[in-house]
C-alpha cells in the first residue's frame, strides 16, 4: 500500500513551526488552524487576515490570440478585457455543467507586452490544464506557474494599509478586481484586488523563493494591529458568510452556472464552451442555490437533508455555525417551488427534524 506524498506550499515549513494544524486539502498540506477559527476568522472581519493561498493554480497565457481564446472557454466575456481588468468567471462542459470557476487577468509585462493570466481552484489543476491543452490553438502558449510562485490573501478592513507597506506604487487606486505586476518587498510580482473572504484586501503572487520573507514582514505588521495567520478552517466560515461559492460543494460537473445563482458570469453575446447546452436546458425545473438560517443551535452539514412536510426538497451543500451573525447558517440546494425568502424548512440531522428557513444571500457584506 503506497502512501500519497502531499505537495507543500513554499510556506508550509513556516505554518508547521508556527502552531498550523496541517491536513490533506486536495493533495496539498494546508494549516486549517492555528489556535482559533473563531478568533482567525474574527480577525479578517475587524482587522485582516493573512491566507497562504498558494495551492491554487496559476496560468499564463501567451500570444496575440491570448484574450480571445481565453473567451472560448469561459462563460464570462473576457475579449474586451482591458490591461488590469480582471473577471470572474466559469470554464463549462459542452453540457453545461461547471468544470471550475476562475480569475482571468489581463496583464502587462515591464516591456508593455500584455499576457492572460488565470487562478485555478487547486483540486482541478490537473482536470483544467489538460481541458486547455485540449483544446489550445497553436499560435497561444500555455504554461503553469504554479509550483515557482506563491499566493498570499491579505484579507480585511486594514489588508491595503498592511499590504501597501510592502508594495512599492500606491495600490489603493486599484479598484476591486483589478490587478498589475508589482515590485513587493524588492521581488517582482502580481497585486489584485481580490479575495474570497467578502472583506476588501488583495491578493499577492509572489516568487516562491521569497514567499516567507514576504509572508514574515506581512505577519509582523499583521500581528502589530490585531490580525492573524488564517487556516481553512475561518476561510472556508468566511467564504460561506459572504456566499462564495467553492468548488466540489456549491459547484460542480452536475451543476449549470445558472443554478449556482452565478448568471451575471454568463455573457450570452459571445460564443463559449456549454453556450448551446445552457441556451436549451429548462433551468426553471432544477434545484437552485439558497441560504438557510437554522431557527434552532443545530449546526447543518454538508449532504444533510432538506424537507418540506415530510417531502425531501433539497440538500445541504455547506453550512457552519456563523461566527459573525452568532448562528447556524448553510447553503444548499432546493427544488425552486421551495426557494423563496422564508419559506421554512426542515434539516435532517442524525435522523431528527430541525427548523430552518430559506434566507437572501449573501448573508454578510461589508459595510
Amino acid at each position: 500500500m503506497t502512501t500519497e506524498i502531499l505537495k507543500k506550499t513554499p510556506l508550509h515549513d513556516w505554518h508547521a513551526a508556527n502552531g498550523g494544524r496541517m491536513v490533506d486539502f486536495t493533495g496539498w498540506s494546508m494549516p486549517v488552524q492555528y489556535k482559533s477559527i473563531i478568533d482567525e476568522h474574527n480577525a479578517t472581519r475587524n482587522a485582516v487576515g493573512l491566507f497562504d493561498v498558494s495551492h491554487m493554480a496559476r496560468f499564463r497565457f501567451d500570444g496575440d490570440s491570448a484574450l480571445a481564446f481565453i473567451d472560448r472557454l469561459v462563460t464570462r466575456k473576457v475579449a474586451d478585457l482591458k490591461p488590469g481588468r480582471i473577471r470572474y468567471g466559469l470554464v463549462c462542459k459542452e453540457d453545461g455543467g461547471i468544470l471550475d470557476d476562475v480569475l482571468t487577468y489581463h496583464l502587462q509585462d515591464s516591456s508593455g507586452a500584455s499576457y492572460v493570466w488565470m487562478v485555478v481552484n487547486a483540486g482541478n489543476r490537473e482536470k483544467i490544464a489538460a481541458w486547455i491543452e485540449q483544446h489550445l490553438p497553436e499560435e497561444v502558449t500555455f504554461t503553469d506557474h504554479t509550483e515557482e510562485t506563491a499566493m498570499i490573501a491579505v484579507q480585511g478592513p486594514q489588508a491595503i494599509s498592511i499590504a501597501q507597506r510592502f508594495i512599492e506604487g500606491d495600490i489603493s487606486d486599484l479598484k476591486y478586481y483589478q490587478g498589475r505586476e508589482a515590485t513587493i518587498l524588492s521581488h517582482s510580482g502580481i497585486v489584485s484586488r481580490t479575495g474570497y473572504t467578502g472583506e476588501d484586501g488583495v491578493e499577492l503572487t509572489v516568487p516562491a523563493e521569497s514567499a516567507i520573507a514576504i509572508w514574515e514582514a506581512l505577519h509582523v505588521a499583521a500581528s502589530e494591529i490585531g490580525g492573524h495567520a488564517v487556516g481553512l478552517g475561518a476561510r472556508d466560515t468566511l467564504r460561506l458568510e459572504a456566499a462564495m461559492p467553492l468548488y466540489g460543494h456549491e459547484l460542480s460537473e452536475e451543476i449549470t452556472p445558472i443554478q449556482a445563482g452565478l448568471g451575471f458570469a454568463l455573457s450570452w453575446d459571445h460564443d463559449f464552451i456549454g453556450k448551446k447546452a445552457l441556451e436549451a436546458i429548462d433551468q426553471d425545473t432544477l434545484p437552485v442555490r439558497v441560504g438557510l438560517v437554522m431557527q434552532d443551535r443545530r449546526v447543518p452539514r454538508e449532504h444533510y437533508l432538506l424537507f418540506s412536510e415530510g417531502e425531501q426538497v433539497g440538500e445541504v451543500t455547506s453550512g457552519s455555525q456563523s461566527p459573525t451573525l452568532g448562528s447556524p447558517i448553510a447553503m444548499a440546494y432546493v427544488a425552486p417551488q421551495f426557494a423563496e425568502e422564508d419559506t421554512p424548512l426542515e434539516v435532517d440531522v442524525r435522523g431528527k427534524r430541525h427548523p430552518a428557513k430559506v434566507v437572501p444571500l449573501p448573508f454578510y457584506k461589508r459595510k
